[in-house]
């Protein structure tokens, strides 16, 4: 079949912003209890509410969180762990009120804790004791909230009992097989986990309450992620001490190497709960590892020290749990949506429990990326390249198309390899997309993490804006019709890079970013109230760094349009950040629009916004580089254009 003749931005594509919503499940997080399993899944067509599902041995799957709940927890705002099951009974946090629930399905949900005021996460049940063991966000006094580590009757009516604090910030509490010894993490101002924690074991007596605490592993120069009890008692951790994310343990005396090599076992704890690795026994060990930005499964003997990879056709993995007789796991691929699978033990294969989405799109749709290492400025950056496909169109001679760099969020974080329809929404349409892992994302070694510290605004930058140069001087794409977005950090990275290089981009999109950071150290929430420290530098004493790398203080700089996305209830990145960008843009007379949603929060999770951020997005581009889009797109107002 011939290929119709249009510019690449005018395709038709069959990716529309009402199919990426009306088909998104994605699975928040995942446990298993015996032969059951269980996941909560986000709905953005019910407003974004969290449900725990269930899975029965023979195959039956239902719904268990009742209507006006939604399983979600706020503890460092990004939230994580919200939920655990015990004897067919799930203790989870409600997200209106944030206070513990314990729900035997087909009944009404316990409540468990009576005071509002204070976020779990991270729980842990203890059966022999009855009781529950968990992080605590205490939010019901003035300043700063208190973090600490709590013990909780299953019964019900306290709000937990403290049995360790004195620290910032606590995660990852794991009890041992027989009962008498917690495990935990415990990190400081200013590091953020993946920068420096510490792995600590606290001897338990009859009730719970610590009688001993023993420091066993990390410090400010060392993360550690994931700690795990084996089930013969001995504890397991992933260190980056070796400069990777590894797996290490520890038998109450020494600390062993278990299998050294360059990959990471681990990934950056910004929420609660994270699995990377499971105990099928004592001396095997299902994980997963990444290098070069593909993730590999792989089992593990700990004995023979002998690492055995799977040949799974995934790119993607997360979310390892262990159950009778199966491993459940979350995996995806550049053709496959992330999907929980189902990996039974004894014959290896793999079963699609949930899909993320269902992939309703023929291939000739979809864009393959391209594993891209480029030379930049600070040594080589990393990114995937999707070139634009649509089976459907071609673009006339000689044209080259327009490129959409994507800076992804944290910055501490990692674009992966895997189908996701909303990078396909615009490869189908005739862009090319960059999706950049620029220096100080994850998956390549500390060092490499690390490069971003005391250079937020300037690594990042150089990385994404010399990603796009390479793109344009091997006759990729367009050089004149150049773009760039992104998301929270990626936002800031975005409109840093409008401001600090301003030659290189024709238009940005900012998702909830960053402009003044002057204003955000004073604007944010505890989890990243001391973050920029380590990426910009210590405040107020150099305050003139963090002027010097707003982007708001070199609007003089902007030449070029831009659209703003935000959500007003968003408390990790204020509306007053777009907002100010928003009213600078303007007064200077550039072309400039600003999208606020109501009742959205951090990273949007409403179908209706969604969508209207992708069309508002897409009119934007038509509008400024001159080409029709084939959508129905609703009116977009940009000022001064």
């Amino acid at each position: 079949m011939s290929r119709h003749i249009a510019p690449y931005g005018s395709w038709k594509s069959p990716i529309t912003p009402e199919l990426i919503t009306a088909i998104s499940t994605p699975v928040m997080e995942a446990h298993v209890a015996g032969q059951e399993i269980y996941w909560s899944e986000m709905r953005p067509l019910e407003g974004g509410r969290y449900v725990i599902m269930h899975r029965s041995p023979q195959g039956q799957v239902e719904a268990c969180t009742p209507p006006g709940f939604n399983a979600r927890t706020r503890v460092h705002e990004y939230g994580g762990g919200a939920f655990t099951v015990s004897e067919g009974v799930i203790y989870f946090t409600n997200f209106a009120d944030q206070r513990l629930y314990a729900h035997r399905p087909g009944e009404s949900p316990r409540l468990l804790t009576p005071q509002e005021g204070y976020r779990y996460a991270d729980l842990v049940v203890d059966a022999q004791r009855k009781a529950l063991f968990c992080v605590r966000e205490d939010h019901t006094g003035d300043g700063e909230a208190v973090n600490t580590l709590v013990r909780l009757s299953l019964t019900g009516g306290d709000n937990g009992q403290v049995i360790v604090a004195g620290n910032d910030f606590y995660s990852s509490p794991r009890l041992s097989p027989d009962g008498r010894r917690l495990a935990f993490l415990t990190w400081n101002h200013p590091n953020m986990p993946w920068d420096g924690t510490e792995l600590w074991v606290a001897e338990l007596d009859d009730t719970g309450d610590v009688r001993h605490l023993q420091r066993v592993a990390g410090g400010a120069q060392e993360s550690i992620f994931q700690p795990e009890w084996s089930p013969d008692g001995r504890l397991y951790f992933v260190s980056d001490r070796s400069n990777w994310w590894n797996l290490y343990r520890w038998d109450g005396e020494q600390i062993q190497a278990v299998y050294p090599m360059e990959a990471e076992f681990g990934k950056p704890q910004w929420i609660f709960g994270m699995s990377t690795y499971g105990f099928c026994d004592a001396r095997r060990i299902l994980c997963t590892y990444t290098q070069n930005g593909f993730w590999h499964l792989a089992w593990l003997d700990v004995e023979a020290r002998e690492l055995s990879p799977i040949p799974l056709p995934y790119t993607f993995f997360d979310e390892i749990r262990i159950g009778e007789g199966f491993a459940l796991f979350e995996a995806a691929s550049p053709t496959e949506p992330p999907g929980l699978r189902r990996l039974d033990l004894e014959s290896g294969a793999v079963e699609t429990i949930h899909l993320a989405f269902e992939p309703k799109v023929p291939d000739g749709y979809i864009s393959v990326p391209q594993s891209l290492t480029y030379p930049s400025s600070h040594g080589e950056a990393h990114a995937f390249y999707y070139a634009p496909q649509n089976q459907d169109f071609a673009a006339p001679q000689g044209e080259r198309p327009p490129l959409l760099v994507i800076s992804h969020g944290g910055p501490t974080s990692a674009a992966q390899a895997i189908l996701n329809y909303s990078i396909q929404f615009w490869t189908s349409r005739g862009f090319a997309v960059l999706d950049v892992n620029y220096g100080g994302s994850t998956g390549y070694g500390r060092e490499y993490r690390t490069r971003l510290n005391g250079q937020w605004g300037v690594v990042d930058v150089e990385d994404c804006c010399n990603g796009a140069l390479f793109l344009a001087e091997q006759g990729w794409v367009d050089r004149e019709r150049m773009a760039i977005r992104g998301g929270s950090a990626g936002g800031y990275t975005t409109l840093a890079c409008l401001t600090f290089r301003p030659q290189v981009f024709r238009a940005g999109a900012s998702y909830f970013g960053l402009s003044d950071l002057m204003v955000f150290v004073h604007d944010t929430h505890k989890f990243e109230s001391r973050y920029l420290m380590t990426l910009i530098g210590p405040y107020p004493e150099r305050a003139d760094l963090y002027r010097e790398r707003s982007p708001l203080y070199h609007v003089q700089n902007l030449s070029c349009p831009l659209i703003l996305f935000q959500g007003d209830e968003d408390r990790i990145v204020p509306p007053n950040q777009s907002e100010l960008i928003y009213q600078a843009a303007r007064a200077k007379g550039l072309p400039v629009a600003y999208l606020l949603f109501q009742g959205e929060q951090h990273g949007f999770r409403k179908a209706e916004n969604i969508r209207r951020s992708l069309e508002a997005e897409l009119a934007f581009y038509g509008r400024v580089f001159g080409f029709q889009p084939a959508d129905d797109l609703p009116p977009l107002e940009i000022e001064n254009l």
